[in-house]
């Protein structure tokens, strides 16, 4: 966060859009996403978060973090599988629909957060009606454009449903002392073989811990395999 509390200081003015991930893909960083919407806001820019790997993974405070936007996938760490739907989230200051005032009589008169608008978006007491004018429901629910497949819905419910049951904060809590023991399996088994460059510190990781071998990786793979893990290589 040091690095891009330096750009902003020095070209915040110039900066419109803050577009970050949650947990970095390939290092396994947890950001400090309150911290950098703070920052980011201090310098007049919009803030959005990809919480792909982050979303059911440690536990996130959108709204009260003041983020104004964000997306993720559900077939990760939310257990749907691939092909599952997408989320978002949009902050209620920006999730009233308000249109911009104009003396003119536009057919289609203008909403002050500008986006895709579809019908399924349309507020929903008359979607029906067919109206010519889009008035979007309140939230997020008025960046939808059209309707979610209902099996895939099924599978995002059923995995909420087993969330709730669970909680986030005690998979958080089980979840750090899994990758504390990895890592102390890797340290103390093949530490002169595997550097992990995903921190140390429990605060700034998810579950993920990032893995460089100083041999070539097709044999770690293989021999996984034959262990009956499941696993994939992207070179």
């Amino acid at each position: 966060e040091d690095d891009i509390e330096n750009i902003l200081n020095i070209h915040g003015s110039s900066i419109s859009l803050v577009l970050l991930s949650g947990i970095q893909y390939y290092t396994g960083q947890l950001f400090d996403m309150e911290r950098i919407t703070i920052l980011a806001h201090n310098h007049g820019c919009c803030v959005g978060f990809d919480l792909a790997h982050a979303v059911g993974n440690v536990p996130v405070q959108l709204h009260d973090w003041g983020v104004d936007f964000a997306c993720w996938c559900t077939y990760k760490y939310m257990n749907c599988g691939p092909g599952s739907i997408g989320g978002c989230f949009i902050h209620e200051k920006h999730g009233e629909g308000r249109f911009i005032e104009s003396d003119s009589n536009e057919l289609y008169p203008r909403l002050e957060v500008p986006r895709l608008s579809g019908w399924w978006g349309h507020r929903v007491e008359d979607r029906f009606l067919m109206s010519s004018k889009f008035i979007p429901s309140k939230g997020a629910n008025g960046f939808r454009v059209s309707n979610a497949p209902v099996l895939l819905i099924s599978c995002v419910r059923a995995s909420l449903d087993i969330f709730d049951e669970a909680n986030i904060y005690r998979l958080r809590e089980k979840s750090i002392l899994l990758t504390y023991y990895l890592e102390m399996l890797l340290e103390s088994i093949v530490k002169d073989q595997v550097f992990i460059f995903t921190p140390k510190d429990s605060t700034r990781r998810g579950c993920q811990l990032s893995l460089s071998f100083n041999c070539d990786v097709d044999i770690i793979l293989n021999e996984l395999k034959t262990n009956g893990i499941i696993c994939d290589a992207r070179k």
